[in-house]
């Protein structure tokens, strides 16, 4: 606020700078679509890892390009990777348990815990219930392990009212990132608790000095509950007993390969106990037997230690229309258009199709997602490729997608297959992706991510190994190729668009150019959204020239334009000329900007020249 003065002095005040920073925008955050192990379905995740891409999609698997195509991705550079999940419609279940309650007047189902994505990996895991919680006549605990048998989510103090703050469905639904929660039924009672319960103990306990016998599975013991010699003073109260009992069961002799009596574990509620035995095998469970048990009480209710989810399955590989999926319900490939920040788009499952159309119809719409979001198609060479004359024949089917917003990418990868430890051919757009990320990361997005710098990394050769004539027959094709040289091993050693063939002559012809106006244009349409709804008169277009003009020199600093000085690197141009009277009524501000990009040197022509004599002086 402008200062008032009220005294005879100097006054200081602080003015806001009226240059607002552009921010420039990531370059290879990649995407990735096609079918995964696991995973939601049709929904962007971002990775920043492949051990996060493990956790969230279920790691490699054979069925799975994309799974695959990641993994090279970070191996070769990459740090980000966006992954959208697709099967084909209609396929894939979700593995789901219904648990009982016999709280009512009959046993009735209460509760479906189901897992959180579709597919056989939900069938690993097993869920708990226990009574141990501040209210334990009321309320219930769930456990959630995975399928190794650990203890990955526990929720507490749940409740089946759906009054109560903890209400099962709310809590585990917006907590848990694997499994969903729903009530079923009537809701009429909590889920049965997981093991072997007993009946309420009231007033003092009951003589403790018998002897039991327990059963897990088909393994028998017995032993004797209390001895006065051997275990001291009495115990007093149901937790005590609890101590009492779990020391007994871990003391007996397990089964061969077992710990079900070795890591049992019992547990007081209120004034019951809990016994479960140290498995997270369903078929582990306790059973007390004999007139002893009986008398004592200890059989009320008998459940497995952990309930298992059954029935997943696994959705089937999408097929073209999966892919291409629909705008209106964000599935497919129109899910990124939720996302902010994805600069690469890799397909690769295309590579393997046997169907040049079907590949031409997801093609075409991703161009088109493509050129709409500011986004660079990484295209896989077909599998059927296996040739020079194949790529010079099977061009001509991507005529109509040529794009200067997509490279194609040839031959294929001969790699070790992490699963079967056996070489396998790969597409290349994922290992070409992490490439492109790291020279954008060590160079800048105007550098060519071909040359000896880009390295494929951990490729053992290439399914098709080029010569320079071969190469030669390819390049002015459009087809960047993958080459193998001595000392260097394999490399992208091509960076053009698909609308680079020679034929075209576009204006875009090379990637980089391509790519550093996609981040040009990006950055400019985010760093400007703060002249909306600002009076449209010089004193914008001043701010706007201002702006852009100083996001534009730290690019020509940073080594992206040619010219020796700013004047010949770029210009802008926002005033009367480029915003006339008409377009102020219309609320309209245009901003003319113009850049000299830096193109790669594709031909090095050294010319060498003998000396016909030698000079004295």
């Amino acid at each position: 606020m402008p200062t008032k003065p009220t005294y005879p002095g100097v006054y200081v005040e602080e003015i806001p700078s009226s240059v607002r920073t552009i921010t420039q925008v990531t370059t290879a955050a990649t995407a990735f679509v096609g079918h995964t192990r696991r995973g939601p379905l049709n929904k962007p995740v971002r990775v920043t890892s492949y051990a996060e891409f493990e956790r969230r999609f279920g790691g490699l698997t054979s069925q799975s390009a994309v799974a695959y195509a990641v993994h090279q991705f970070f191996c070769n550079g990459g740090s980000i990777a966006v992954i959208v999940r697709v099967a084909k419609a209609g396929s894939g279940k979700a593995a789901s348990v219904t648990l009982d309650s016999t709280e009512g007047r009959s046993q009735c189902p209460v509760l479906e815990i189901t897992a959180r994505e579709p597919g056989v990996w939900g069938c690993g895991l097993r869920v708990a219930v226990d009574y141990d919680t501040p209210a334990p006549e009321e309320t219930f605990n769930l456990r959630v392990f995975d399928a190794r048998g650990e203890a990955r989510e526990f929720f507490g103090g749940l409740s089946m009212d759906p009054c109560h703050s903890r209400y099962v469905q709310t809590v585990v639904n917006s907590g848990s990132t694997l499994v969903r929660a729903e009530v079923v039924g009537e809701g009429e009672g909590r889920p049965d608790p997981s093991g072997t319960v007993s009946k309420p103990f009231s007033g003092n306990l009951p003589d403790l000095g018998v002897e039991l016998t327990v059963k897990i599975g088909d393994t028998e013991r017995e032993f004797v509950l209390y001895d006065q010699d051997e275990d001291g003073e009495a115990p007093c109260s149901v937790a005590e007993l609890a101590l009492l009992l779990e020391r007994k069961l871990r003391a007996l002799p397990d089964a061969p390969g077992r710990h079900d009596f070795a890591a049992a574990e019992v547990t007081a509620f209120g004034n019951r106990l809990q016994t479960v035995a140290g498995s997270n095998d369903p078929e582990a469970v306790v059973r007390f037997v004999g007139e002893c048990a009986n008398d004592l009480g200890l059989e009320a209710s008998v459940n497995p230690p952990v309930f298992a989810l059954e029935g997943g399955e696994d959705g089937e590989a999408p097929g073209p229309r999966d892919l291409v999926g629909s705008e209106a319900r964000k599935s497919g490939l129109q899910a990124l258009r939720d996302v902010d920040d994805v600069n690469l788009l890799a397909l690769p499952e295309l590579a393997a199709y046997e169907s040049t159309e079907d590949m031409i119809t997801v093609l075409a719409a991703a161009q088109r997602l493509c050129r709409e979001e500011r986004i660079y198609l990484l295209v896989d060479a077909p599998a059927a490729w296996s040739g020079v004359d194949a790529v010079r024949t099977g061009i001509a089917a991507f005529e109509p997608v040529r794009s200067s917003h997509a490279g194609l990418y040839f031959p294929h990868l001969q790699m070790t297959d992490p699963l079967t430890g056996r070489l396998r051919s790969f597409p290349p757009s994922g290992a070409v992706a992490g490439v492109i990320a790291r020279t954008d990361g060590e160079r800048g997005v105007w550098k060519a991510p071909a040359g000896t710098e880009a390295r494929l990394a951990d490729v053992h050769s290439l399914s098709v190994r080029l010569t320079d004539r071969e190469n030669g027959l390819l390049n002015p094709l459009g087809v960047n190729c993958l080459r193998t040289f001595p000392m260097v091993g394999p490399v992208v050693w091509g960076a053009r668009t698909l609308e680079g063939s020679d034929a075209r002559e576009s204006e875009w012809k090379y990637t980089p150019v391509r790519r550093l106006a996609l981040h040009v244009e990006e950055s400019l349409h985010r760093g400007l959204r703060w002249a909306v709804f600002e009076p449209n008169d010089e004193q914008l277009w001043q701010q706007i020239r201002m702006n852009v003009s100083s996001y534009l020199h730290t690019l020509f600093q940073q080594g992206a334009f040619t010219g020796g000085t700013p004047r010949e690197a770029y210009f802008v141009k926002c005033d009367h000329d480029t915003t006339t009277e008409e377009d102020v009524e219309n609320g309209v501000v245009n901003i003319v900007v113009g850049i000299a990009p830096v193109r790669p040197a594709e031909f090095v022509i050294v010319k060498v020249q003998q000396m016909a004599g030698q000079f004295t002086s």
